[in-house]
């Protein structure tokens, strides 16, 4: 039986293994929760937009029409952005705003177990905006450009 193992604190190591398993901890970091969201959340929001769009919560003030097509393009869009790895970095950050809304406006007022899930899923969020996504994902994306190369909003 071959054994697989890692000394993580070996600079003799062989780089490439210990990239290979970040690569597919990110992969099943970026499919899973995108997953969850997508299938969970948004397909939900988008097949049933219309009937949902009426008494949407409106958090913002801007509508409960345009709070529902934010939420859906977050939960949705950005999940698929995320699952397929395009542009991961930017696709969290919606969703990182929406879990921010839903922890401190939605549920500012309930106790920690409504705001718990919010909490939950931001986590790796910010995991994505930080690492990117790993080298399986498509080439097309902005995870392989350095946080500090990143468009700076002016």
């Amino acid at each position: 039986m071959t054994k697989f193992k890692i000394n993580w604190h070996d600079d003799n190591a062989d780089k490439e293994k210990k990239q290979k398993l970040i690569d597919t901890g990110l992969l099943v970091l970026r499919i899973g929760i995108a997953s969850l969201m997508l299938f969970g959340h948004g397909f939900e929001k988008l097949v049933n937009f219309s009937e949902k769009a009426v008494n949407f919560p409106d958090p913002l003030g801007v509508g409960s029409v345009t709070s529902l097509t934010l939420t859906v393009f977050a939960e949705f869009f950005c999940s698929i952005a995320i699952m397929f790895g395009f542009f991961t970095r930017y696709a969290a950050i919606p969703l990182i705003i929406m879990m921010l809304v839903a922890i401190f406006i939605i549920h500012g007022d309930d106790p920690w177990s409504k705001k718990e899930l919010a909490a939950l899923y931001i986590v790796p969020y910010v995991t994505l905006l930080f690492s990117g996504s790993d080298r399986k994902s498509t080439r097309l994306n902005s995870s392989h450009i350095p946080l500090s190369r990143m468009p700076s909003s002016a």
